[in-house]
């Protein structure tokens, strides 16, 4: 290793370099969080009555402060893999469940149970957290020495690989590993929109972790790395909740007691 001082904090250089684009970029990122977090809001109210990486950006390009803390970066990559590797086992159970209301619907109510989908949630969460604890300790045994601008939007394996002043091979191959044991068991639905948010999603995983180091894009790979990180999570609540049909039915209750509950305040 190089006579280096190893860094204590990284600056995320972000979408762009230009600062006359950086107020639309926050405008149009603004947009999409907002409608991302009142739609898992939305979901969230009325089941009682699924973002690490978006509000960091979005501070960046108001207080006009790129930087994050080494252990900031640790926690916004552990926070943002954690739920990726979720989603993507969600997408499979999510495709087998589809299969099986339309290939065994008599049986559908006996196979997944309420019992089943909560062993498979718990599952599904345990894995995505080892998976996350993997990718966080493997990425920040690293050395990194003088150089610590990520060129990206966020703190990701794959730019945080192109600074380590150190031989990433190991690296490489967990990432590989992890995302072929997470995606070869993928499968699509007859549901359009599924595979709409399937292809996507695994479309743009694919892109920026399957391929070697030396390959690397990075101005490329965050215009993609947006599609996974921001666009899919946006569209998530439309196309697999409040497109729901129960669900639709409990807004509808809920506004109405809403409406009923302001006019007789005002009677």
């Amino acid at each position: 290793m190089t006579n280096s001082s190893l860094v204590s904090e990284f600056i995320i250089l972000g979408l762009t370099t230009r600062p006359e684009l950086e107020k639309n970029i926050f405008i149009v990122f603004l947009i999409i969080y907002m409608v991302a977090l009142i739609g898992n809001l939305i979901i969230f109210l009325l089941s009682i009555f699924d973002s690490a990486t978006v509000p960091k950006m979005l501070t960046a390009y108001v207080t006009k402060s790129k930087v994050i803390s080494y252990y900031g970066c640790v926690a916004q990559l552990f926070f943002f893999t954690w739920p990726t590797g979720v989603e993507l086992l969600l997408l499979t159970v999510m495709a087998y469940d589809r299969y099986i209301a339309i290939g065994n619907p008599l049986r559908y109510a006996t196979i997944i149970n309420r019992k089943v989908c909560i062993h498979v949630a718990i599952i599904i969460t345990i894995i995505g957290f080892l998976n996350s604890l993997t990718h966080t300790n493997c990425t920040f045994r690293l050395p990194y020495c003088d150089d610590n601008k990520i060129n990206h939007f966020f703190c990701e394996i794959m730019p945080l690989l192109k600074l380590a002043c150190a031989d990433t091979y190991i690296n490489e191959i967990v990432v590989l590993t992890s995302n072929f044991i997470l995606g070869k068991r993928k499968a699509f639905s007859t549901c359009a929109s599924h595979i709409t948010i399937v292809s996507m999603y695994y479309g743009a995983v694919i892109f920026t972790y399957i391929r070697p180091r030396s390959i690397l894009s990075l101005e490329k790979d965050k215009i993609v790395s947006a599609l996974y990180a921001v666009i899919t999570p946006t569209l998530n609540p439309i196309i697999y909740s409040l497109r729901n049909k129960e669900v639709k039915e409990a807004f509808k209750r809920t506004v109405k007691r809403l409406i009923q509950h302001k006019l007789k305040s005002m009677t």
